[in-house]
């Protein structure tokens, strides 16, 4: 291996400067963990480590080759595999969810590198928007857009960019601390000047196209772009931060919240004795009343109430809005008719804000077929302004036109002069007064409170409300089926995610709002006339300086365009810019586009980066980012902008809630990092259901668990090939080098490398597939399989008992697997792995190929020399015979330490019995048994079958003949429960069972070779009996075992190493009936075996 770095070397545990690298280092403390020592060259892997720690002296070696940059230096020309990052906010620190979905876009630009493609990986920020602007109103204590006018655009834009990157400095540290590597140099800002440029291309591409359109329903036809512009909308809006938002932001944040319910009378104006009842839970908009609405096909009555003896009229089916048992009620029907014969008639509006509007359309029963029969009165007021059915119904009976839509409440959400009662009041604060007045007017009929989901803006927190505001939209409708259709190109995991939840908000898309009533954003682009006949849409810089006159245009935010005016081609004075700004959700969807600077820029180099082969964000992204992307590309493009996508879920809190700052109910992510390490924490979020876009309930345990579960005996098993290296060097002076050519014989050996060749070959495919919930449990798997099989099995051979020649062989076997796994390893914990590279890498014969990181080397190639099936089935079969004889010792309570005389195996198979004679020695010793016998005979045994039915089979299918069937499966006679063994075939009480309807559990009785020495387990087709007689020699042996595991703990609490001599003396302190010394005697020889010596 070269160095490719002279000032900067590997010690054996960490890098230090060349002229201090020596072959041998003193043993010294630092921090939390050794510097260590090495012996003849071999590294002395410490007995103990802080993965925190050695995660900084990563990071500090990877500062020091640059490994990122050089990494994507060396792949240069490779295949492009391009990925989009979503990009965040820097107003607000990283969170779990952020640390989620960045492992796992490290983990898969990881892979595509070390799989031969070339990644560029750029950091992005979102830099506009609410989030922004929020953060500056609380801090100037801006609630109006005359508080912003005060200040001017130009010093509320500058507060604005002067906290853009407030945590960006957190950021990274965050990001690079996980391990992730990403370009923070080579970033792109959506405030940047030529990512607002590309931004104002794709508005432009879509205005030409005929796609944006200003303010009118959707319900009604579309006016063409000639057109004049009409005025509003129906949107969700923040009163809080004064502007519209867009349909799916409105559905980011719902809670459940208890409002008002009160049902109103409007007399009629040819009889005021009858009046109509209208439902309503938003009283604050009574004052803009103009007109109810019936359903024209439900019945409605008109009745004389029995306490009160008015009347009035109401949905038939909805009485109880008024009688809590209306069969009880004291009411007289005094006649009834259709919601179409209500239709047309007047009532006495409740206020005279709008009364000149009386007698010319307004103060109508309107009959539209929104009305349910599920709810209220079945008659709804109408307050055009505030509801997006009201201004639909409205306009279709003429109550209102486009131009004419009474709004009394201003962009903070404050009743204006009109409504002169409650003028200058918010108007949620208004309901309680407004409820009051109509109580004394007797116009108040019922009043109570109800429970229900409301959406609350995503920034602010603050309700929402439904209000008419002008506003610029994409439209969206009118692509659905592309959307669809592009959608179904491609790949999203999980897959349930693009099928149903995302498939299901494309089928109910609806157009897009992407106007903001804001200062800090991308503004849109029109220049427009003041009669509104003339619109020109600027798409460049260039454009922009040619039409204004104006040269040297460098910034494109409000303070900096909008006094630019363009001279009118028509006559009409001069245009000026719309003042809205653009959606930030626009100015992400269009990223794909702008971090490249298209079509100003990189043209040919973006055809080959769109679409991106992966992205990936969390499951509200759906609605967000994912969604955006899509309507923009298929807009622009007519294709998905992505070709593979991961859907995270979410990180709660331990207790399911949503992590909470305030409550404070998850501990810190810098904590955990310092605390166990990003690896351990990369490991166990991409090992949970949160990659399956399932919710995860953080646990701390379950991270710490990592560590004694995976990362402690993985690093053991590579400190124990060293220590191995250095007692063989020691004894026999022998020097390791790794030849992957290796040839090998041993059965153990044979396995362990077919697995790991399997595994190799299962990860490809299931990477390519994106399936991470896949790839890591199988990973793990190797780990252990590696751990507490191989090694375990392997130990002697491995020390040298058998002969060097058979431990180098055995030794070669651990390298390659360990080699193997630092490379499959690396993208999911690139510091463990880099970790243990760095001493692996002493054992590999030197190269031209830079080879200084572990991330440098390419994922590991199948080996089909390796491949050999018969050797996996056969361990895989001595594995369940283990498992099944463990499994009897802890339930009798005999130690591993305890030997015993036999285990039968029985299994009628022949091929299963030979694979099990043939690893038998495996079986005796981790079983400690002396004998293993194979059988077919289960008569001999006592063996019997019973038959269970399979409910989950059976269930549905039987019904309640289900029990009928139980209770005559427990009579069944031997014959009839070999015919099904055999045959898969039975008929119970008429009922004909098949294959998979019935469970065969084999049963261990009594027979002339069964009696209560022995237990019995069985698994699939397998039975073991144990016989747990106990045995003096035996006995014997099982104290020798434990007499070596007590000296070997005993070294391990000295800080001993295997090549360290020592010696062993004894003092007899107890040893009732001389059993520890007759043993001692009798087992002399495997004492001095194993102890290396003479015991004094």
């Amino acid at each position: 291996m070269t160095q490719n770095n002279p000032g900067y070397v590997w010690n054996g545990w960490g890098w230090a400067p060349a002229s201090s690298s020596t072959a041998t280092t003193p043993a010294t403390v630092t921090g939390s963990r050794l510097a260590v020592s090495s012996v003849g060259g071999i590294p002395d892997v410490p007995a103990n480590i802080s993965f925190p720690t050695e995660e900084h002296r990563i990071l500090e070696f990877w500062k020091e080759i640059d490994a990122f940059h050089t990494s994507l230096k060396m792949s240069k020309g490779r295949k492009e595999f391009t990925f989009y990052d979503g990009p965040p906010f820097a107003t607000g620190l990283p969170h779990y969810g952020h640390l989620l979905a960045g492992t796992i876009k490290d983990t898969v630009t990881r892979y595509a590198h070390q799989t031969g493609h070339h990644v560029e990986r750029r950091f992005g920020w979102d830099c506009h928007g609410l989030p922004v602007e929020h953060e500056i109103d609380k801090k100037l204590g801006i609630r109006t857009p005359e508080d912003v006018m005060k200040i001017g655009i130009k010093q509320y834009n500058a507060e604005c960019r002067a906290i853009v990157m407030k945590f960006s400095s957190e950021w990274e540290t965050t990001v690079t601390r996980i391990g992730r590597w990403i370009d923070f140099k080579n970033d792109y800002k959506t405030l940047n000047t030529s990512f607002m440029e590309s931004v104002w291309w794709v508005f432009k591409q879509l205005f030409e196209k005929g796609q944006i359109y200003r303010g009118f329903s959707v319900s009604l036809s579309l006016l063409s772009l000639s057109s004049p512009l009409t005025p509003e909308q129906i949107m969700p809006y923040s009163t809080a931060c004064t502007t519209p938002m867009s349909n799916f932001e409105a559905n980011q944040n719902y809670k459940d919240v208890i409002d008002p319910s009160v049902v109103v009378s409007f007399p009629l104006t040819s009889d005021p004795n009858v009046s109509l009842l209208a439902w309503t839970s938003t009283p604050w908009t009574l004052p803009s009343n103009l007109a109810v609405c019936v359903n024209p096909n439900y019945e409605y009555i008109k009745i004389k109430d029995g306490e009160t003896g008015a009347i009035w009229i109401l949905m038939a089916s909805r009485l109880e809005m008024l009688y809590k048992d209306p069969k009880k009620a004291s009411y007289t029907v005094l006649e009834k008719m259709p919601g179409s014969a209500l239709k047309g008639m007047e009532y006495e509006p409740l206020y005279d804000y709008f009364i000149e509007r009386k007698g010319k359309g307004s103060f109508i029963v309107m009959a539209d077929t929104y009305v349910t029969d599920d709810s209220g009165t079945g008659i709804v007021h109408c307050a055009p302004a505030f509801g997006e059915d009201d201004y639909r119904v409205c306009i279709n009976h003429k109550v209102v036109t486009g131009e004419d839509v009474p709004c009394p409440v201003d962009a903070s959400g404050i009743f204006t002069a009109v409504v002169r009662d409650y003028v200058g009041q918010y108007v949620k604060d208004a309901d309680k007064p407004i409820q009051k007045d109509l109580k004394t007017r007797g116009r108040l009929i019922r009043q109570s409170q109800f429970s229900h989901s409301y959406p609350f803006c995503w920034r602010s927190d603050t309700p929402l409300i439904y209000k008419a505001v002008p506003s610029w939209f994409v439209r969206v409708t009118n692509i659905k089926s592309q959307l669809l259709a592009n959608n179904a190109t491609t790949l999203w995991v999980p897959e349930f995610v693009k099928e149903k939840r995302f498939a299901n908000w494309l089928e109910n898309a609806r157009d897009w709002n992407i106007s903001r009533n804001r200062y800090w954003g991308t503004p849109i682009p029109l220049w427009i006339s003041d009669d509104k006949e003339e619109i020109i849409a600027i798409g460049s810089v260039a454009e922009l300086e040619e039409l204004t006159g104006v040269k040297g245009i460098k910034d494109l935010h409000r303070d900096s365009i909008d006094h630019l005016t363009i001279p009118s081609r028509k006559g009409k004075g001069v245009l000026r810019r719309t003042t809205e700004v653009l959606d930030c959700w626009f100015e992400s969807g269009s990223m794909p586009f702008a971090q490249q600077h298209y079509p100003f820029e990189n043209a040919d180099r973006f055809k080959n980066v769109f679409p991106a082969d992966f992205i990936a964000e969390g499951l509200d992204q759906t609605r967000g980012w994912f969604y955006t992307l899509l309507v923009l590309s298929t807009h622009l493009m007519d294709k998905a902008p992505w070709k593979n996508l991961i859907v995270n879920g979410l990180v709660l809190a331990a207790d399911g809630k949503k992590m909470s700052k305030s409550k404070k109910n998850y501990p810190d992510p810098s904590l955990i990092l310092e605390s166990y390490g990003a690896d351990v924490l990369r490991l166990y979020l991409i090992n949970s259901p949160v990659v399956r876009a399932e919710p995860l309930r953080f646990d701390e345990k379950g991270v710490k668990s990592l560590i004694s579960a995976v990362f402690l005996p993985w690093y053991n098993s590579y400190r124990f090939f060293f220590a191995q290296l250095a007692l063989l060097k020691k004894e026999h002076n022998y020097d390791f080098k790794y030849d992957p050519n290796a040839k090998f014989d041993n059965v153990m050996d044979q396995w362990i490398l077919a697995s790991t060749q399997s595994l190799i070959q299962f990860v490809r495919a299931e990477m390519a597939a994106y399936r991470l919930y896949t790839v890591v449990p199988r990973l793990l798997a190797l780990i252990d399989t590696l751990t507490n099989w191989y090694i375990r099995f392997n130990r002697k051979r491995l020390k040298g008992d058998n002969g060097v020649e058979d431990a180098a062989k055995a030794l070669q076997t651990l390298f390659e697997v360990l080699f193997t796994l630092s490379k499959m390893m690396a993208p999911f914990t690139p510091f463990i792995t880099e970790t243990m590279y760095q001493n692996l890498k002493t054992c590999i014969p030197e190269t031209k190929d830079d080879t200084r990181s572990v991330h440098f080397l390419m994922f590991p190639e199948v080996k089909t020399e390796y491949f050999n099936a018969d050797i996996e089935r056969a361990v895989s079969r001595m594995q369940s015979v283990i498992e099944l004889g463990r499994y009897i010792r802890e339930k009798r309570g005999l130690a591993l330490k305890t030997p015993l005389r036999e285990l039968i195996v029985i299994n009628k198979d022949p091929l299963f019995q030979s694979d099990v004679h043939s690893l038998e020695s495996y079986i005796m010793e981790e079983l400690n048994l002396k004998t293993v016998t194979t059988t077919a005979d289960e008569a001999a045994y006592g063996v019997r079958y019973e038959l269970k039915p399979d409910f989950k089979a059976l269930g549905q299918r039987l019904g309640k003949d289900l029990n009928k069937v139980k209770k005559a499966l427990t009579s069944l006679s031997p014959a009839q429960v070999a015919e099904y063994v055999s045959s898969n075939k039975l008929t119970v009480e008429g009922v004909a069972l098949g294959e998979g309807d019935l469970e065969v559990v084999r049963q261990f009785g009594t027979s002339a070779k069964s009696d209560s020495k022995y237990e019995a387990k069985s698994s699939g087709q397998v039975l073991v009996i144990l016989d747990l007689a106990e045995d003096l020699e035996l006995v014997q042996e099982g104290l020798a075992r434990e007499l070596v595991n007590r000296v070997q703990r005993l070294r391990k609490k000295a800080g001993l190493q295997p090549v360290d001599d020592v010696v062993y003396y004894y003092t007899m302190t107890k040893d009732p009936n001389g059993k520890l010394a007759q043993a001692m005697k009798a087992q002399s020889e495997y004492l001095s075996k194993n102890l290396k010596q003479e015991v004094l």
